[in-house]
């Protein structure tokens, strides 16, 4: 029990000092990524606001799941085209990229580069 209590506030303790040199506001929202192990999910949030400009999900793609090497890190790239693409319809073309806790590689990485591709800079 203790174990996973210190190992929770380990991985709370280091997305908030993540978050705590990031803000996103009305210019330049943040893009914040969140990893489940079913999903991967993707927000353009404003802060000054507290509102969502843009979202989506890795479920929403209608690529075909299968055991492929690399098919997961494929759809995070798909997402974050999908994600460009709803942010610059709502007027957003720089945000803040928040990974939260999660280390810059695989599917977080993916996703940054595909948000680039759609369009998105930062």
């Amino acid at each position: 029990m203790k174990r996973s209590i210190k190992k929770n506030q380990t991985r709370a303790r280091r997305a908030h000092s993540i978050r705590g040199h990031l803000k996103g506001f009305a210019r330049r929202p943040r893009l914040s990524v969140y990893r489940s192990n079913q999903n991967l999910y993707a927000q353009v949030i404003d802060d000054s606001l507290g509102k969502t400009v843009a979202s989506a999900k890795l479920s929403e793609i209608k690529a075909v799941k299968s055991k492929v090497p690399g098919a997961r890190v494929d759809r995070a790239v798909e997402l974050g085209k999908i994600v460009a693409e709803r942010a610059i319809k709502q007027g957003v073309k720089t945000v803040v990229f928040d990974r939260g806790r999660y280390a810059y590689h695989g599917q977080v990485r993916a996703l940054a580069e595909g948000a680039r591709a759609g369009g998105l800079q930062f």
